[in-house]
């Protein structure tokens, strides 16, 4: 394989890579790969491939490059423009700056010399109308996600979660992602539009004994957002009870059936009347037991979230997930501190 001729600076780039002198050093294990390997040289077009491996591209820009037209030509969609600038610690391309293409996953659990990456869950109840702490107004709602538009934070589905749990995929530095509890009418009439406005995903937990009641999510609105692609409906119970409680004259087999039954019932009922896959659940609260979480696995459920505020680590526990509220009085500036990204190593 040949090398075009680079700047000394570029070369010593390239050997931090593992590129210097297009050597064939053996490449240590890595997870398997979810991103394209070429095995042939990569054409130019445009720009200039100073030099490639398995592993990496370098590659100098040419006229018109974007990030998003870089990821396209090496790793086969634009939307993975993040890969790269990640891991240039770039949002856009600089001029006459080569740029280091990963092509395989280099960290999936996103651990790093300082410290290991985190993924905010958020948190919402109701948007406008009702005067409360759980009612966001539609304005902060709308500035928040601005907000996250114009600083590049990926807005990601819940499920990617899974895979990166699971050590087999990267997300992108800046991730978080959207939820929406109860299934109140005003997340079809208020967050919606503005989520599809920005082309957004999120999840929409509905508890199923509240469908169609005065100020809730009927099924016509439930089946527009789910066949928009972008909203998500997946189970917050039956009831919506307190599902560590057990009720003064209940037994503790009767107990375990309503468990089983507020997992269960829903998920069947949503995929009856939806085109979903329900296999995520919001525990009313935030609270689970042992005995709860005995069901979750029993009734196959991949991911559940709790109200326990933070970041989730690659460790975090699938059924335990944390998640931050955002209330009617949360600022710009609290919103901005809730979206913990990173957290340190700290002695145990």
């Amino acid at each position: 394989m040949r090398c075009a001729s680079a700047p000394v600076a570029l070369l010593q780039f390239a050997a931090i890579l593992g590129l210097a002198g297009c050597g064939s050093a053996p490449v240590p294990p890595v997870a398997p790969p979810t991103l394209p390997a070429p095995q042939a040289p990569i054409p130019a077009r445009g720009g200039e491939v100073l030099g490639q491996s398995e592993r990496f591209v370098i590659y100098q820009p040419g006229p018109g490059d974007t990030l998003r037209s870089v990821a396209e030509r090496f790793l086969g969609d634009p939307a993975l423009d993040w890969v790269i600038g990640d891991f240039n610690d770039i949002t856009q391309l600089q001029p006459g700056q080569p740029l280091a293409v990963p092509l395989k996953p280099l960290n999936p659990t996103g651990v790093h010399a300082g410290g290991y990456q985190t993924v905010p869950i958020l948190c919402y109840h109701r948007f406008g109308g009702a005067a409360g702490k759980m009612s966001v107004s539609p304005a902060n709602f709308a500035a928040q996600l601005d907000w996250l538009a114009r600083n590049d934070w990926h807005v990601i589905r819940l499920a990617q979660l899974q895979d990166y749990l699971a050590g087999r995929q990267s997300l992108p530095r800046r991730s978080v992602v959207i939820t929406i509890d109860d299934g109140y009418e005003s997340s079809y009439r208020h967050a919606f539009p503005l989520l599809r406005q920005h082309g957004f995903p999120a999840t929409v937990f509905v508890y199923t004994d509240f469908i169609g009641s005065a100020d809730a999510l009927n099924w016509a609105q439930m089946q527009e957002m789910a066949e928009s692609g972008l909203i998500d409906i997946q189970a917050h119970s039956k009831t919506h009870r307190n599902l560590i409680e057990r009720a003064a004259q209940e037994s503790e087999p009767q107990y375990r059936q309503q468990l089983e039954a507020e997992a269960r019932l829903p998920r069947e009922l949503l995929q009856r009347r939806l085109p979903v896959q329900v296999r995520h659940f919001a525990y009313p609260y935030g609270d689970a037991n042992d005995a709860m979480l005995d069901v979750m696995e029993r009734q196959q459920y991949a991911l559940a979230v709790t109200v326990t505020p933070g970041g989730n680590g690659f460790f975090a526990p699938p059924l335990m997930l944390r998640r931050t509220m955002i209330f009617g009085d949360t600022d710009l500036d609290a919103f901005k501190a809730k979206l913990q990204i990173s957290r340190g190593f700290s002695a145990p």
